[in-house]
């Protein structure tokens, strides 16, 4: 069985999900990995060079152009996400035998497991929060804490896919450890905010959009 076809709950198996990107995803499976001596290794080293490729990007963009660079580029990202996002729900409905907590948590073990190529340990903590832990992420031993930030664009876009499918509606994310930053492990919570404590993940990530734009500035003047 597949990493990411297996949970422990027993509601796991009314939650449906597709896979992103279905027709180079098939040829792969059927024409690829099926008939060659192709090592999907190497899909992590290829994949790592995107991901590399997007931090230079978003970091020059904010160098050259500043804070329109920066917007550019980020809503590039936001828009892959949704776009990720929307293809694995697309033609699904929601299963009236879930919880708001097992459809988020599931959610976010089809996003981590797939669109992240990611290991987790995920937990159900009650009807209003749930919790997991990212044991390996094919990014840790690259990116630096900083460079995560580059993430909270693409989750954007997918949190706002769900929405748009009636799916975790006043839920927000957070995460409270990563690896890049000395942690054994990355751990994100999701929970249903009150007013007061939502669009967290947004705020969060304009603190750091303007320490990146002060980076970028010093960058700048250093090079004269």
């Amino acid at each position: 069985m597949a990493h990411y076809d297996h949970r422990e709950e027993e509601s796991w198996k009314d939650f449906e999900f597709n896979f992103p990107f279905r027709k180079g995803l098939e040829r792969l499976r059927e024409e690829v990995l099926a008939k060659t001596d192709f090592d999907p290794v190497v899909l992590w080293v290829w994949g790592t060079m995107q991901a590399m490729a997007v931090i230079r990007i978003l970091e020059d963009c904010e160098e050259e152009f500043g804070e329109e660079g920066q917007r550019v580029v980020k809503e590039a990202l936001r828009r892959v996400g949704h776009d990720i996002g929307r293809q694995m729900m697309e033609g699904l409905e929601r299963p009236g035998t879930l919880s708001d907590a097992e459809m988020a948590s599931y959610f976010a073990t089809t996003i981590n497991r797939i669109a992240y190529a990611s290991l987790e340990d995920p937990c159900i903590d009650s009807g209003d929060k749930v919790s997991f832990h990212i044991l390996w992420c094919p990014h840790q031993d690259h990116y630096s804490a900083f460079d995560c930030r580059v993430q909270r664009y693409f989750v954007q876009g997918m949190l706002e896919a769900a929405r748009e499918k009636g799916m975790l509606e006043g839920w927000q994310v957070r995460f409270t450890q990563t690896i890049p930053a000395g942690a054994d492990t990355c751990r994100f919570e999701l929970w249903r905010a009150p007013d007061g404590e939502r669009s967290q993940w947004e705020r969060h990530s304009e603190l750091l959009e303007l320490k990146a734009l002060e980076i970028a500035a010093k960058r700048k003047a250093a090079r004269g």
